[in-house]
């Protein structure tokens, strides 16, 4: 690792050092009056290729920083009514100061032409009308096709590869992160254009002191005070269907609110909008998706790897509002309260072929399962935010309480062909009701010239699970009998979690660097209860001590840190050195368990950015972190998490130790003059372990999971490219894209060792074009590959197998007649294995016309147009191969009416 390490090292400091240099100086009129707002630009002798640029301030100063293998270069200087002034410079730093002299510019003609994408110092701003085309209708619609910027299937917002810390609209943040339902309901037409703010520090105090790496996103809207929104209403057949969507939203000077009700039956995952996707930083408190632990579950039908409109069987109502207000007239303390409600019913279907192979313990085996689901979830959010976000000071206080009411219910029939073959047919049903509350307070108060901040978290979370299974016969798991007259077998479980995060830290800054020492305590502390039962006719049996679990788990970390900031106009670093003393505890005595860990930790982290010749950043970041486990790697006593699993800890298995070390190097390139964006990224990691995963399967499939203790190690690498260019002239967006990840690992299986390596390829390209005026295209398209290699001193367990995957999404979009929108969407997705290969492709096509003088859509859609009703696929594991069919969504056709709230 060190090598590797010191290789990055090496690049990333040639890289700074390769041919960098600044010129600077004063642009000055005939009078010596400096002249502001002049452009700078650095060309290579004979090439119309701009290396850097700079504009004069208002004092007529400029400094610009290039990179060039060329031994002298072209200086160009313009400014409005001045004298363009071009000279040949030598490749050096130096300071150049110039005289321009007076040329009155005329103007025959005056053409307005806004440029498409603009910078101007950390921030560079997209002209929304420049990439939109006729079938757009949102900021959703437009923002994935600017160059640099990504749109994740889950909603959340990428630029140059990494998420946004921030989402503001009008500079600000309603939404807290949870952007979903803006960005896929505000209407396109309301903005006039998006801002990416890099190296955003949202907290102000801390923006000339703390630096930040992550970008945000600002939608400035036409108007300061804006009235808008988003709605649909549509009903289909094959069954009944409905999609009804109502967005209004209301931005202000003062006031922002979203509300915003959804409900579908044809497949759209409407209810994730209200997830967090940014978190802002550590000075803002802590911010968390509030979620179940989800020990227990039914045996879940597969998905596909497609859109999930094409197999999301649902009936969903979604509800949520949002609402900001200034509580002072310096409009410094905002108060914002969110809330959201879920009620969804999901069923799915699925048939499985598994075909074990033979190991030293167990013979080949085939495994065939029907699984029939029924997922309900019924889900209430509420969340009071009061903030200050001033330079004088911050505070932050977040309250929130969440509450699941979620049912999973499943029909499983499992046929089993080995020495003994048997068929066996369940009932399973999980009740899981959850209360989870969290509050957040963070503050931070200049105290002469230094900052005193005060960070506060707590939660409480108590989660109640029942899992039963009908008939007890069912279950053939290895050292497990049901008895041969239970005709239920229940498995509950009760999990109690508090924890509370405080620390206190002061700020020291001077000359661009910050320097700040903290002391902090991080405590949890968890109460696990379970037992499994057998329930015949009302009579309630233990099945002894070895199937309980009472168990105490106490996590202590006092800590002591610095943390070093530094920023200037190339360079930004940070570096956070914390030493932890980490105490951990887990007794449950009737299980003779007793465990403890005491043992002080050093975990740096490390970062450091270069910003070089106006388009390019280069960083490095390495950081140690290590992890002691989780309560569900502590208990003693039988855990059936699943009808297929059993989970145990030997009592006298030590708690786990986690060591991970990992560094990697980053070269951005992003140049809003040509419109160009790329990024080069490399990982690696290693990961020590004291405890090794060793499940014990039998011929029907089912496991129990242990754990020995035994060192082990694993490793990963991981490189990845993305490159992105708009082409103003034939207005197209396109971008390729390029990852390996390798990774290797030691492994257990029926009780034999073996190494696992696995590595993945992916390349991808996109393109959007709008070239024509009576037609748009969207496409994209990612082939994977991936190979599997496992070796062992079991031949049994040495085999190397690989599989192919290719799949694409084409949106054509045809625009025939004014008002008038034909479409069709086509998804492929193909994937070989061995000798095995499935095509699966889906049609779509719509007919949309525009009353254009009320901006209402009238849409009329055909989706699913070959009515493929089954995605098949194949897949070779290291232990076995499946073959596995999921039930899809029949064709369906909708008719929708599509309009805006003003």
């Amino acid at each position: 690792m060190k090598s590797k390490i010191s290789l990055f090292l090496m690049i990333f400091f040639s890289v700074i050092a390769f041919a960098q240099k600044t010129v600077s100086g004063k642009i000055t009129d005939e009078d010596g009056v400096g002249i502001p707002s002049a452009s700078v630009t650095v060309e290579e002798p004979g090439k119309d290729a701009i290396l850097a640029y700079g504009i004069t301030n208002s004092k007529g100063e400029y400094k610009v920083t290039f990179t060039s293998a060329e031994s002298n270069v072209d200086l160009k200087v313009k400014a409005f009514n001045q004298k363009s002034v071009t000279r040949q410079i030598s490749n050096s730093d130096q300071t150049l100061n110039f005289k321009m002299e007076s040329e009155a510019t005329e103007i025959k003609e005056v053409k307005l032409k806004t440029k498409m994408v603009t910078a101007r110092g950390d921030t560079i701003s997209y002209d929304l009308k420049a990439f939109d085309s006729k079938s757009d209708r949102t900021l959703a619609d437009v923002l994935k096709k600017m160059p640099g910027i990504e749109v994740n299937t889950d909603g959340t917002i990428l630029y140059q590869g990494n998420a946004i810390n921030k989402f503001y609209v009008n500079g600000k943040d309603l939404m807290e992160g949870g952007y979903g339902t803006i960005n896929n309901s505000l209407p396109k037409d309301a903005v006039q254009k998006v801002e990416v703010l890099e190296n955003h520090q949202p907290v102000k105090i801390l923006q000339d002191k703390v630096p930040s790496d992550q970008a945000a996103i600002n939608i400035k809207l036409k108007n300061s005070v804006t009235m808008t929104g988003r709605g649909e209403v549509g009903v289909g057949a094959s069954p009944l269907l409905w999609n009804v969507k109502i967005t209004p939203m209301f931005f202000g000077q003062k006031s922002q609110w979203v509300v915003n009700y959804k409900t579908n039956n044809v497949g759209e995952q409407v209810e994730n909008e209200g997830n967090i996707l940014s978190f802002g930083n550590r000075f803002e408190g802590r911010r968390i998706n509030a979620t179940q632990n989800d020990w227990l579950n039914v045996e879940n039908a597969s998905t596909p790897n497609l859109p999930i409109k094409r197999y999301l069987m649902n009936s969903v109502h979604y509800a949520s509002a949002n609402y900001l207000t200034n509580i002072d007239k310096k409009k410094e303390w905002e108060l914002k309260a969110n809330a959201n409600y879920t009620n969804n019913a999901v069923e799915r279907e699925s048939y499985s072929k598994t075909d074990y192979f033979a190991t030293t313990n167990q013979p080949a085996s085939t495994v065939i399962k029907n699984v029939l689901n029924n997922f309900y979830t019924d889900k209430a959010k509420g969340e009071l935010i009061f903030t200050k976000n001033a330079k004088k000071g911050f505070f932050k206080n977040t309250t929130s309480f969440s509450q699941y009411w979620n049912a999973d219910r499943g029909i499983v029939d499992r046929t089993v062909n080995s020495v003994v073959n048997s068929t066996r047919n369940a009932d399973e049903a999980i009740e899981s009701p959850t209360t989870s509350f969290q509050n957040s307070l963070s503050t931070i108060v200049p105290w002469k010239q230094k900052m005193v901040n005060i960070l506060s978290y707590v939660s409480y979370q108590t989660d109640r699970q029942t899992l039963d299974v009908s008939p007890g016969s069912y279950l053939d798991i290895p050292g497990f009998n049901a008895g041969p007259y239970a005709e239920t077998v229940r498995q509950n479980l009760r999990l109690k979690t508090f924890e509370a995060n405080h620390s206190a830290n002061i700020g020291f800054s001077a000359k661009g660097w910050t320097f700040t020492p903290e002391v902090g305590l991080n405590f949890k502390s968890t109460k696990l209860n379970t037992a499994l039962t057998n329930l015949q006719e009302g009579t309630y049996y233990g099945y002894g001590q070895n199937y309980y679990n009472d168990l105490d788990y106490t996590i202590a970390v006092p800590y002591g840190s610095v943390g070093i900031n530094y920023k200037s106009d190339s360079w930004l670093l940070y570096a956070n050195l914390p030493v932890n003393s980490n105490n951990i505890k887990a007794e449950d005595p009737a299980r003779l368990v007793n465990k403890e860990v005491n043992k002080v930790t050093f975990e740096p982290n490390v970062f450091a950015q270069y910003n070089f010749a106006s388009f390019w950043k280069a960083s490095v970041n390495a950081n140690i972190n290590n992890n002691f486990g989780e309560i569900n790697t502590a208990y003693s006593g039988f855990l059936m998490t699943s009808p297929e699993n059993l989970f145990a800890m030997a009592a006298d298995n030590p708690i786990p130790q986690n060591n991970s070390k990992s560094a990697g190097s980053r070269l951005e390139y992003r140049n809003p003059l040509n419109n160009l964006f790329f990024n080069i990224n490399y990982r690696y990691s290693d990961v020590k372990r004291n405890l090794i995963s060793s499940p014990t399967r039998n011929t029907s499939g089912q496991m129990i999971m242990g754990y020995l203790e035994q060192e082990n190690h694993a490793l990963t690498n991981n490189y990845s490219a993305e490159v992105g260019k708009y082409f103003p002239k034939f207005k197209t967006n396109a971008s390729v894209s390029y990852s390996n990840n390798t990774s290797k690992s030691d492994a257990y299986q029926n009780g034999a060792a073996y190494t696992s390596r696995n590595n993945s390829q992916s390349y991808g390209f996109k393109i959007n074009n709008t070239y024509f005026s009576w037609m748009s295209v969207d496409y994209n398209f990612n082939i994977s590959v991936t190979e599997q290699v496992s070796k062992s001193a079991t031949p049994l367990l040495n085999n190397k197998n690989s599989q192919n995957g290719y799949n694409h999404n084409l949106a054509l979009f045809f625009y025939p007649i004014e008002n008038h929108t034909i479409g069709f969407n086509w998804d492929q997705v193909n994937t070989s294995a061995a000798d095995q290969k499935y095509h699966n492709g889906f049609y779509d096509l719509s007919y949309q016309f525009t009353w254009a003088k009320k901006k209402i859509d009238f849409e009329v859609k055909w989706m699913n147009i070959a009515n493929k009703r089954v995605f098949e696929t194949y897949n070779i594991n290291p232990q076995s191969t499946s073959f596995t069919r999921i039930q899809l969504r029949p064709s369906q056709v909708m008719f929708t009416v599509k309009f805006n709230f003003k």
